[in-house]
């Protein structure tokens, strides 16, 4: 038996995992990913019953059942390194026997369903309107740091980052696709588009805002909007979506990211009411999954 040391698999006093503040009987495995630790009672006040709360810095869960499944909804906080813990230890959590520090020998497989507010970067898809993201384009580089190639579309990272003479000093961008099986669960609304959700790893610069700091690159977020790969073109920019497909990709996890439209960065627009947007998202996520 490989016991994994204390140092890399941190626990808190009580036995829960470090940073989550969860212990394995505590989360469901189907598992929604909220941004804004505000907007998890947002997602829980639909449930018919709650069975346990808790938080620790920015990561909320409620744990509960809606319409007789049981869920858990929880806060990632922006970016991601958050993605990166948050991943890793719900992994844990279920694939990690916590006394014995080792691997399990059966793999329980989470599926992760992300609901989040994105800007979008076609004017075809308009404000208030929903993307399911069946890529993640990472720009952010941190799945670089494991063994990812198993996961990466190579000819299709590739040809994004010729298309945009992606600038060596950056981080290489990488494409990852969802688990198609939530894609025929999830699609389907009047309101939903498929396409590529890029992550950027900084809200300003890596999104191609200026306030007083110049970008190393004027044209790049044009040269995003302009990519289309074999039918699949670039939808929308947020802050996780690639790192939550890459590591759930690598883990054995199955993923899917519901991004709500509430600017449209191509035509200048914000939404009129975000929050109700936002709120038929969740409505229709919560109702698609227990279809």
């Amino acid at each position: 038996m490989n016991r994994i040391a204390e140092s890399e698999l941190i626990l808190n006093p009580d036995g829960s995992i470090y940073h989550l503040n969860l212990k394995p009987e505590n989360i469901a495995d189907t598992i929604i990913f909220v941004g804004d630790q505000n907007r998890v009672p947002k997602v829980a006040k639909h449930f018919d019953s709650v069975e346990f709360e808790t938080q620790k810095r920015e990561f909320r869960t409620i744990t509960g059942t809606f319409k007789g499944k049981r869920i858990s909804v929880m806060s990632t906080g922006i970016g991601p390194d958050n993605i990166d813990i948050v991943m890793n230890e719900l992994d844990a959590l279920v694939n990690i026997d916590l006394k014995t520090r080792s691997i399990k020998k059966e793999h329980t497989s989470l599926t992760i369903v992300r609901i989040g507010t994105s800007g979008s970067l076609q004017k075809d898809i308009p404000v208030d309107h929903f993307v399911l993201a069946e890529y993640g384009l990472g720009f952010d580089g941190m799945l670089w740091f494991y063994d990812c190639d198993k996961v990466v579309e190579k000819d299709m990272s590739e040809a994004f980052e010729k298309h945009t003479n992606w600038h060596s000093r950056k981080a290489k961008p990488y494409i990852v696709q969802n688990h198609s099986g939530l894609t025929k669960v999830l699609g389907g609304g009047d309101k939903v588009h498929l396409g590529i959700t890029a992550t950027a790893g900084g809200f300003f610069g890596p999104q191609g805002r200026v306030l007083r700091l110049a970008l190393e690159d004027t044209k790049l977020n044009n040269k995003i909007d302009s990519f289309e790969y074999k039918g699949h073109r670039v939808t929308n920019l947020e802050m996780e979506t690639s790192a939550i497909y890459g590591l759930s990709k690598l883990l054995g996890h199955k993923a899917c990211s519901m991004n709500c439209i509430i600017a449209n960065r191509a035509e200048g627009t914000f939404s009129k009411d975000p929050y109700k947007a936002v709120e038929e998202l969740i409505e229709y996520t919560l109702n698609k999954l227990v279809k």
